[in-house]
């Protein structure tokens, strides 16, 4: 009876480990060591794309992709699902410097207008207007915004004379991150 007790106790021992390994999420422990665990993978790619340089974490990439946001620390990757019917999309425009990129890096990419107010427009292929207004480059030098997924838009900045115009498209195979806008 002892021996069938401490069988038992032994199984029920693995059986909780087990379930509680299961339940711990690898993207959370990726996310934990900066503060960042336990956000919604929306609000953590809001929050992540306004951070400066030295409050951006040096240690963890962070790459927004269609449907996914995608981490990594060198080592391990993870991918957090974006919910919903929205496509992210950074935009840095420029006067004189850009770099190539195509999914936007939450953690690396810097472009050459932080903090800068510009005027934004974007409008749908069919007319509707999805933004219209004064909006401030992050720290980064990028704006982020939420767009309906699937749809062909245009998209016009200007700032202080200069403007630029670029069309673009929100489907699974479009870039999260236009560095092509050159200010003119």
């Amino acid at each position: 009876m002892r021996r069938a007790l401490i069988a038992l106790t032994a199984a029920l021992g693995l059986v909780l480990v087990g379930c509680s390994a299961d339940q711990e999420d690898p993207a959370q422990q990726l996310l934990a060591p900066h503060g960042l665990d336990g956000m919604q993978t929306t609000d953590l790619i809001d929050h992540m794309d306004r951070l400066g340089g030295p409050d951006r974490p040096s240690d963890l990439l962070a790459s927004v992709r269609a449907d996914t946001l995608l981490l990594s620390d060198g080592t391990t990757e993870q991918e957090l699902p974006i919910e919903g019917e929205e496509f992210y999309l950074s935009f840095a425009p420029y006067l004189n410097q850009t770099h190539d990129c195509f999914y936007h890096s939450l953690t690396t990419c810097q472009a050459e207008l932080p903090n800068t107010a510009m005027d934004v427009l974007i409008t749908g292929a069919d007319g509707e207007v999805y933004v219209d207004e004064e909006m401030t480059t992050f720290d980064n030098g990028f704006m982020g915004v939420w767009l309906p997924k699937d749809v062909e838009a245009t998209l016009e900045v200007s700032v202080d004379g200069l403007s630029a115009t670029q069309d673009i498209s929100t489907d699974v195979q479009a870039p999260t991150c236009l560095t092509t806008i050159r200010l003119g």
